[in-house]
């Protein structure tokens, strides 16, 4: 069986991390399984496919339906016999639907990543309602709901959820937070993993730090972002200085290899708006670090407020700082919730059982089912 896996996303996020998770998990258990990615050329995904052993072609994308993409779909179903097409995200959709067009491709399976609503466009329905996508892998049950909104054939709409591999963890980072931010031992530092895009909310994150920090004078907890700056950077680093947390937060930028400083972190935080499922969240629970998080998407189903973690509502930056307090208040939370989050990990999350259900959609899509 071969595999083409498209992913037309130009950045690098959890997305990507799924794809790249899943191929090399399929390689371990089936080496049978081929699985080839194609990405858009000379982006931080086809940089970070290059230290990988997973095969991969890359593509011009020089605007949304740049026809180069969809010729490569084609060439390569030819050249490598392709089985079946796994597409990752909506633009590839639309991609791998033009080369449909022009020479009869195998089937597709797509996979929802996030649990945006499908907008109720024409076009848009259109696409996401293709005869040939057979079924459909939501990372949760929450992004499951909202996709089985818009789409005809209901039965098509499964949760597979996403995620992280137990086998090649690692925490050798290029240098130290405490040491390269001179952060003191006594003093805590809470992790925040995640793309300067509109869903991960930095707008919240950066309140909630003013709260501790300014009003409820805490000088003892540092945070730490990591992820790749977009055009909202710039106006997230004025608010920072005109709050004056300059000391307190520190905008890291993108780094290869994020999750592998988790264990430098004392707490993970999560103020996004909108999500599916965050692979870091898991990250954390094998790491046995605790997670504090906005309530979005699929986040509930893996983690419960009290039980192996902290939730709030979405933009509530008051009630994720009295969270945070009352984490670092009482230390046998912390032992509490990352033992359970552990086994949850364990027993439900592994990359290796989304690989395995994965794997049963495509023989099931390739014997007709």
């Amino acid at each position: 069986m071969t595999i083409l896996h498209v992913s037309a996303v130009k950045s690098w996020g959890g997305g990507e991390n799924h794809i790249e998770t899943l191929c090399y998990e399929l390689k371990q258990s089936n080496p049978e399984i081929k699985n080839i990615v194609l990405c858009v050329e000379n982006t931080l995904f086809h940089e970070r496919l290059n230290e990988t052993e997973i095969e991969f072609q890359t593509a011009p994308l020089a605007y949304n339906l740049d026809l180069r993409f969809s010729f490569k779909i084609i060439a390569l179903c030819k050249n490598k016999k392709v089985d079946l097409i796994h597409i990752h995200d909506p633009s590839a959709i639309a991609l791998t639907i033009i080369a449909d067009k022009f020479a009869s491709l195998p089937p597709f399976i797509f996979s929802k990543k996030t649990s945006f609503p499908i907008k109720n466009k024409k076009l848009t329905l259109y696409k996401y309602n293709y005869y040939k996508i057979k079924k459909y892998l939501c990372v949760s049950e929450e992004t499951r709901r909202v996709t089985v909104e818009s789409i005809k054939v209901k039965d098509k709409v499964i949760t597979v959820y996403q995620g992280t591999s137990i086998t090649n963890k690692s925490s050798e980072t290029d240098f130290l937070l405490r040491k390269k931010f001179d952060i003191d031992e006594s003093k805590k530092i809470v992790g925040l993993i995640g793309n300067h895009i509109r869903a991960k909310n930095l707008e919240t994150f950066i309140e909630t730090v003013n709260i501790i920090v300014n009003i409820k004078k805490r000088t003892d907890i540092i945070f730490v972002q990591i992820g790749s700056f977009t055009d909202r950077t710039e106006d997230l680093i004025a608010k920072v200085h005109e709050l004056k947390l300059e000391n307190f937060i520190h905008f890291i930028g993108y780094i290869p290899k994020a999750s592998n400083f988790i264990p430098q972190f004392d707490a993970l935080l999560m103020t996004s708006q909108s999500e599916g499922i965050p692979e870091v969240i898991f990250e954390s629970f094998y790491h046995k670090k605790p997670v504090i998080s906005t309530n979005v998407g699929g986040i509930p189903e893996i983690l419960q407020d009290g039980i192996n973690g902290l939730l709030t509502k979405k933009q509530d930056s008051a009630m994720l700082s009295e969270k945070i307090i009352h984490l670092f208040n009482n230390k046998e939370l912390a032992e509490k919730f990352v033992t359970i989050s552990y086994e949850k990990l364990i027993t439900n999350f592994t990359a290796s059982v989304m690989a395995q259900k994965t794997l049963k959609e495509y023989k099931n899509i390739l014997n007709g089912n």
